[in-house]
C-alpha cells in the first residue's frame, strides 16, 4: 500500500510598501482576517505562512486580535512561518549586503514577535538567480520555494519534483522546493472534490517505498481579493470544504515544510537558470517580443506539445524590466547609488532610519508590471521616491554633495546633470531634449519628475477599443485573474499610443517640433545649466534659488514661431479630491480636468495628498493649458486609466527675448 502524500500547503500574504490604507482595510476583511478564522478551527491542518514584513507590522498596528490568532497557531504548532526580506525586495537586485541585512531584518522580527525563526524563504516573484544563495544560507535559511518550472528549465522531469532538491553557491548549500504549477491554478479555481482527487492521485501514482509531496505555495490574496474569490472561497464554503476534505482523506497528510525537510532526503544536486514564474517569461518582454512568444505557445498548444516541451519554449527574465522601462531602471540606479553612500557612510553614523529608508525604497512592486499594476501606479513608486528622497537627505546632513556634478546613472550612455541646494534637486538628462527627469522637493519627500511614460503593451491586442463589458468563463468552478479580459474604464485608440517624447519636465517646441539641444558637462556651475539649440538661436538655461527651479530661455533674435514647453508634474492626488488649480483666487477646476487660460502670468497647483503646493510663475504673459496624462495599464480588476501627472504646456510668440518660467515649491504651514 502507497504512503499518503505529503500535503506542504503554503501562503504568501503581501501588499506593497505605501499601499492606501483603504486597501489595506478592504484585504484584510476579505482575506486575511476570513483566512485564519478558518484555519483557526481546523488545529490538524498545518500549513505554512509567509506575511511581508511591512504587512504584518502594519496588521500588528491596526488588527492585533486576529495576530493574536496567528501567533496562537504558531504555538501550538499547526503554523510554520516562512522569511524573505523585510520589504519584499526582489534579492536578485540588490546588493549582496542589503540581502542580509533585509533577510536577518525579518527573520529578527519574527522571532521577536510570533517566536518563530524562519528555516524556510519565501522568494520574491519567485525570481530565481544562483547569486541570492550566500545570503540565505548565510542567514540561516535551509530551503526555499520555487516553481516547478524552474526544474523543468533544468531539464527535470515533471514525475520527479514530487521532493527537494539541493544546489550550492560559493559553498553555501540551499535545499529548493518545486512548487506544483497545477495545484497553483487549482487551488482554490477548482471545485473541491477535483481537487481532493487529484492530491489523493499523487499518493496512488507515486512509488510504494517512497514519500511524494504535494507542494503548494501562493498568493493568499487568491483566497478572497481576487475577482469572486471571496464569495467562492467563504460565502460558499470552498476553504472549509477543501480543509475538511483533506483531513478526511487516508491518502493526504497535511505536515510542515520543517517536518518533511528533516525526515526526507534530498533528491539530488540540481542547478536552476535564471528564471521565475511561467507567466513572468512574456510579461518582461518588450511588446513586440512578446507577441513573438505568445504566437508560439499558441502554436505549441494548438500543435497539441507544449505543456511537455514549455520550459524549452522561455521569455524574459526579471531583470528585462529595466531594461524594458526607463522608470523603473532610473529608480533602480537611484537605490544602488544610495545604498553604496549608506555602506561608505561610518557605521558609527549609520541609524536605523537610514536602514529602514534604504530598505522601503527597495519594495519590489514598483519596479515590474504584469498581470497587475506594479509600476503603472503612481503611489508605488511616490513610496519608493519618498524613501529614496528623505534617505537622501539623511546622508547629505552627514555626507555633503558638490551642489552639481554629472554621471550617467542609468547606464545609458547619456549623462545626467544633477544641481541641489539641499531644498531642491534638479536632474537634466543630457540628450537632445535638455529635459528635467527628476525634480525633488527634499521637505516635502516627493519627486516631481515621477511620470510613466506611454509605450506599447503585448496586451494592448486583447483590447477592443469602445468595450466596458467583462468577458465570461467557465460554468464550473471560477476563472483565474489570468483567464479575464474585462474593462475598468473604457479604452480608445488614442489611448494606448506610445509617447513619441520623454513625459519630463520642460520639452521643448518651436512651432510643434521638438528642439534637439546640445549640452555640455563644461556649463553646469554654480548650480547653473545651460544648454543651446544649434539650428535655431536660443538658449536654455536652469538653475535653483532657495525653494524656486527657474528656468531660463534666451532668444538672440525675435521670431515669428510659437515657443512652448511642455511640463509634467507628478502631483500626488492626480485626478483625486485632494487636487487642484488656484487661479486669481477661484479654483477653476481640479487636476484631473482639462484647462485653457489665456496671458497667464501666474497659477498655483494645490495638493492635499502633497501637503504643499507649486506655484508657476512666467516673466510674461503665455497661453496655458493643462490636462491629465493617463497610460492604459491591466489588473485585476479589468483594463483601465490611470493618471499618472499633469501635462502643463505653456506657449507664447518669440516677440521678447527672454522668458524666464519659476516652479515656487513649497511646503503647507501646519
Amino acid at each position: 500500500m502507497s504512503q499518503p502524500v505529503s500535503l506542504l500547503f503554503g501562503v504568501h500574504a503581501h501588499q506593497p510598501v505605501g499601499n492606501f490604507p483603504s486597501v489595506l482595510t478592504d484585504a484584510h476583511l476579505r482575506c486575511y482576517r476570513p483566512f485564519l478564522q478558518v484555519l483557526y478551527r481546523y488545529p490538524d491542518f498545518r500549513f505554512a505562512v509567509h506575511f511581508s514584513g511591512w504587512l504584518l507590522d502594519y496588521l500588528m498596528q491596526y488588527y492585533p486580535e486576529d495576530m493574536a490568532l496567528l501567533h496562537e497557531m504558531v504555538l501550538r504548532k499547526q503554523v510554520e512561518l516562512f522569511g524573505a526580506g523585510d520589504t519584499e525586495p526582489v534579492l536578485a537586485v540588490i546588493p549582496n549586503r542589503d540581502r542580509i541585512g533585509q533577510i536577518q531584518t525579518f527573520s529578527n522580527k519574527l522571532a521577536a514577535k510570533l517566536g518563530q525563526r524562519p528555516q524556510g524563504a519565501w522568494l520574491t516573484e519567485r525570481v530565481w538567480e544562483s547569486t541570492v544563495v550566500p545570503a540565505l544560507a548565510d542567514c540561516g535559511i535551509r530551503y526555499v520555494i520555487v516553481d516547478d518550472y524552474h526544474f523543468l528549465c533544468a531539464g527535470r522531469a515533471p514525475e520527479e519534483l514530487n521532493g527537494f532538491f539541493t544546489t550550492e553557491e560559493d559553498t553555501r548549500t540551499l535545499d529548493l522546493f518545486p512548487i506544483s504549477e497545477n495545484l497553483r491554478y487549482k487551488i482554490p479555481f477548482s471545485p473541491v472534490a477535483e481537487t481532493i482527487a487529484y492530491l489523493e492521485s499523487l499518493a496512488d501514482n507515486h512509488l510504494p517505498n517512497s514519500s511524494a509531496a504535494a507542494i503548494y505555495f501562493d498568493d493568499i490574496e487568491k483566497f478572497g481579493i481576487w475577482p469572486e474569490t471571496y464569495q467562492w472561497v467563504y460565502e460558499k464554503g470552498w476553504l472549509e470544504q477543501f480543509i475538511q476534505g483533506v483531513l478526511a482523506s487516508t491518502k493526504i497528510c497535511p505536515r510542515h515544510y520543517s517536518e518533511y525537510h528533516a525526515g526526507e532526503k534530498t533528491r539530488g544536486i540540481i542547478y536552476l537558470p535564471t528564471v521565475s514564474y511561467i507567466e513572468m517569461n512574456e510579461w518582461t518582454l518588450p511588446a513586440q517580443s512578446a507577441n513573438t512568444y505568445a504566437d508560439l505557445v499558441q502554436q505549441a498548444k494548438t500543435s497539441g506539445w507544449y505543456e511537455h516541451k514549455k520550459a524549452f519554449l522561455r521569455g524574459g527574465i526579471w531583470k528585462n524590466f529595466f531594461s524594458r522601462y526607463p522608470e523603473s531602471n532610473w529608480m533602480h540606479k537611484r537605490m544602488l547609488g544610495l545604498s553604496t553612500r549608506l555602506n561608505a557612510l561610518p557605521e558609527k553614523y549609520r541609524t536605523d532610519l537610514m536602514q529602514q529608508k534604504l530598505y522601503e525604497s527597495q519594495a519590489n512592486d514598483a519596479y515590474w508590471h504584469g498581470l497587475f499594476g506594479g509600476l503603472y501606479l503612481p503611489h508605488l513608486r511616490r513610496a519608493v521616491y519618498g524613501a529614496l528622497v528623505e534617505l537622501e537627505t539623511l546622508l547629505d546632513a552627514l555626507m555633503p554633495r558638490p551642489i552639481s556634478h554629472t554621471e550617467d546613472t542609468d547606464l545609458d550612455g547619456v549623462k545626467e546633470a544633477y544641481h541641489q541646494n539641499g531644498i531642491l534637486q534638479a536632474v537634466v538628462k543630457l540628450d537632445s531634449f535638455a529635459s528635467i527627469c527628476e525634480l525633488d522637493a527634499y521637505r516635502l519627500k516627493h519627486n516631481f519628475g515621477d511620470t510613466l511614460r506611454c509605450q506599447v503593451e503585448h496586451y494592448y491586442q486583447k483590447i477592443q477599443p469602445g468595450e466596458r463589458q467583462a468577458s465570461n468563463h467557465a460554468a464550473t468552478g471560477i476563472a483565474s485573474a489570468h483567464d479575464r479580459i474585462s474593462y475598468k474604464h473604457e479604452i480608445n485608440a488614442v489611448d494606448i499610443e506610445a509617447d513619441d517624447h520623454p513625459r519630463s519636465l520642460f520639452v521643448d517646441r518651436l512651432d510643434d517640433v521638438f528642439i534637439s539641444y546640445r549640452s555640455k558637462a563644461a556649463a553646469l556651475e554654480n548650480n547653473h545649466f545651460q544648454s543651446e539649440n544649434t539650428v535655431y538661436p536660443i538658449h536654455k538655461h536652469i538653475m535653483l534659488d532657495n525653494n524656486q527651479l527657474q528656468v531660463a530661455y534666451r532668444f538672440t533674435a525675435k521670431m515669428a514661431q510659437v515657443f512652448s514647453t511642455e511640463i509634467n508634474l507628478a502631483m500626488p492626488s492626480c485626478d483625486g479630491m485632494g487636487g487642484r488649480y488656484i487661479y486669481r483666487g477661484e479654483i477653476p477646476g481640479g487636476f484631473g480636468q482639462v484647462l485653457e487660460l489665456a496671458s497667464l502670468t501666474e497659477i498655483t497647483l494645490d495638493d492635499d495628498t502633497l501637503g504643499g503646493s507649486v506655484i508657476l510663475k512666467t516673466s510674461s504673459p503665455v497661453t496655458f493649458s493643462a490636462q491629465p496624462h493617463f497610460s492604459v495599464s491591466q489588473s485585476e480588476s479589468g483594463f483601465e486609466k490611470i493618471m499618472q501627472a499633469t501635462t502643463l504646456l505653456l506657449e507664447w510668440p518669440i516677440t521678447a527675448l527672454e522668458l524666464v518660467i519659476t516652479l515656487e515649491i513649497n511646503t503647507r504651514r501646519m
